[in-house]
């Protein structure tokens, strides 16, 4: 109670008339962030639920937190492996994942959040809490080798150009975090492209699985892992990416919350099949990504947590029932199609998202009018 009562104590310092009065923002971030507001609503008619943006948020941050783990502990045992040594066990690495993902995050976090404050301080709005899955979506998609400076530019663009020019959270029409990973993949492409040194190791040369299929076909992939060890993340790659296991526990948590659209998923996921059967059936003798299985995408690369963490962002994802279907579905055809066609991109989710929440919106408005068309003739018959 004596922190509670410390923030009572100084909010008229923050509040109309103030000293500090422009740094409302920050001060309502933080005491909402310690403690829930004792905000109550006045009028007779009101819809009571114990769920807002805040928890929503949170759900999600930690939803993510079985992948990022997993990822601490994948980086870790990568590096050991890479220089010949024994694996050293689970706290030893997970805490050189940690050492690794940790000054990542906070970058993302400190230089994120410095703009948030800045862009609702200049707008007297209060600062969302929707920053804080962005930040860690974002840094979860980074590989553990990239330096801090191009982290802070790439979710300062993420921030101020994905979201902040259009209004905040909630007007943005892109993933905020996915376009920062965007900027950074196009500015950076040696970093972030998959292949080049992705395992924490000096001087060591690696690639992730999708750059050796997309180089030396299937052979290539199975020779230096299972789908088994794809699934479980023992494969170099983005520290939140690697592990399908821990972001299908992370997924069934958002899922089963209804915080995430299950028809999103489905879409996704059937889209993806259908595309990938399409192109086995065709074949290549030149192309060796059109040989490879709708099993193995499922496990390689962003697949499984764009799916389920990036893909079914609320704010930039069709909202109709039918118009999630659709949307998850073209994001599905369009990363096998990125994936299998364009060899300069052996990843393909991440820009199947953002193609695909330009026309989100295109989407529950075809869907909405077949729907009045539908109803109009009944009602004249």
């Amino acid at each position: 109670m004596a922190k509670q009562h410390f923030f009572e104590k100084i909010a008229p310092l923050f509040e109309k008339g103030g000293k500090f009065e422009k740094l409302f923002p920050l001060y309502e971030a933080t005491a909402t962030f310690v403690y829930s507001p004792r905000f109550v609503t006045a009028r007779p008619s009101h819809v009571r639920d114990v769920i807002d943006l805040k928890r929503v948020m949170i759900l999600v941050w930690f939803a993510v937190f079985p992948a990022m783990l997993a990822g601490w502990y994948f980086v870790g045992a990568q590096a050991a492996h890479a220089q010949g040594i024994a694996d050293p066990g689970l706290l030893a690495n997970l805490w050189f994942g940690a050492k690794l993902h940790l000054p990542i995050y906070i970058v993302t976090f400190a230089v994120g959040i410095a703009w948030e404050v800045l862009f609702c301080i200049v707008r007297k709005h209060e600062v969302s809490e929707g920053f804080f899955v962005t930040s860690i979506l974002f840094s979860l998609t980074l590989p553990p080798t990239i330096p801090l400076w191009q982290v802070a530019i790439g979710i300062s663009f993420g921030v101020v150009l994905g979201k902040e020019v259009f209004g905040g959270t909630g007007r943005n029409f892109v993933n905020p975090a996915l376009a920062a990973r965007a900027f950074l993949y196009f500015a950076y492409p040696a970093q972030i492209s998959g292949d080049r040194v992705w395992v924490a190791v000096d001087g060591y040369s690696g690639a992730t699985a999708l750059s050796r299929a997309a180089e030396g076909g299937m052979d290539a992939v199975r020779s230096q892992l299972s789908w088994w060890d794809a699934f479980i993340g023992n494969m170099p790659g983005s520290i939140g990416e690697v592990s399908t296991l821990a972001i299908l526990i992370g997924g069934a948590i958002v899922l089963f919350a209804g915080v995430a659209s299950w028809r999103i998923v489905v879409g996704v996921f059937a889209g993806a099949t259908v595309t990938s059967l399409m192109f086995n059936i065709i074949g290549s003798e030149t192309n060796h990504m059109f040989a490879m299985p709708f099993w193995w995408h499922f496990v390689l690369g962003g697949f499984a947590f764009g799916t389920f963490f990036m893909a079914t962002d609320p704010v930039t994802a069709s909202v109709t029932n039918t118009g999630r279907y659709i949307f998850g579905a073209l994001i599905g055809v369009m990363t096998i199609l990125i994936r299998v066609v364009n060899p300069a991109f052996p990843e393909g989710i991440m820009l199947a998202i953002l193609f695909s929440n330009m026309f989100a919106h295109v989407i529950d408005y075809c869907v909405m009018r077949v729907n009045t068309k539908r109803r109009q003739e009944r009602t004249h018959v």
